[in-house]
């Protein structure tokens, strides 16, 4: 019965990315290792680096409902581990939540020891779109044009709004890694 609840809830987020802002981006967090004890301390320090976190964005925890939580918090409680100002705390994952606000949040899970063995995320929202940081094999270069000099012109990236098509492959993209990530969890 808990799988098939998992994979309603699974289809049910799979629908909201295919239908959410154009804009928004989904970061799943841990990437394939997911929201579990890294092997080192510093492993969600590492994955967030390179992001971008923009307001309208969705960060998804991937654990198994009942095998861990996210604690939402303040820096110090976040620095020492502790939980003396909990913001919000959620049990049943995956956990996904909305970016609605810029600035820094602060996530760890309150399970045990994990926070203090790294199983803690600091992220910077900004008020710009999201990204993996990553260059995209689908962003769109203009042709060089050569000048007098022979010498060729720079290459300017493309509007920053990319057309349906890419966002399509985008949200599919997604979805399926989403589906690929979360059924290996069933396993």
């Amino acid at each position: 019965m808990e799988k098939i609840q998992f994979a309603v809830f699974m289809a049910a987020a799979i629908g909201c990315f295919l239908m959410g802002s154009v804009t928004a981006f989904t970061h799943i967090v841990g990437g394939k290792e997911g929201w579990s004890v890294p092997e080192n301390k510093t492993f969600y320090e590492d994955w967030a680096f390179p992001r971008t976190f923009g307001v309208g964005d969705r960060l998804v925890f991937p654990y198994r409902p009942g095998s861990g939580n996210v604690v939402v918090i303040n820096k110090d409680d976040f620095d020492k581990c502790t939980q003396k100002n909990v913001i919000y705390m959620y049990y049943y994952g995956p956990t996904i939540l909305n970016l609605t606000a810029p600035g820094d949040h602060y996530y760890y899970s309150g399970v045990g020891k994990h926070c203090e063995f790294g199983q803690k995320l600091h992220i910077k929202v900004v008020n710009k779109p999201g990204s993996s940081g990553k260059i995209s094999p689908f962003k769109l270069v203009s042709k060089v044009k050569e000048t007098t000099a022979g010498a060729p012109a720079p290459v300017t990236d493309a509007p920053a709004h990319a057309p349906s098509s890419a966002i399509t492959i985008q949200n599919v993209g997604m979805a399926s890694g989403l589906l690929t990530v979360f059924f290996s969890l069933l396993m």
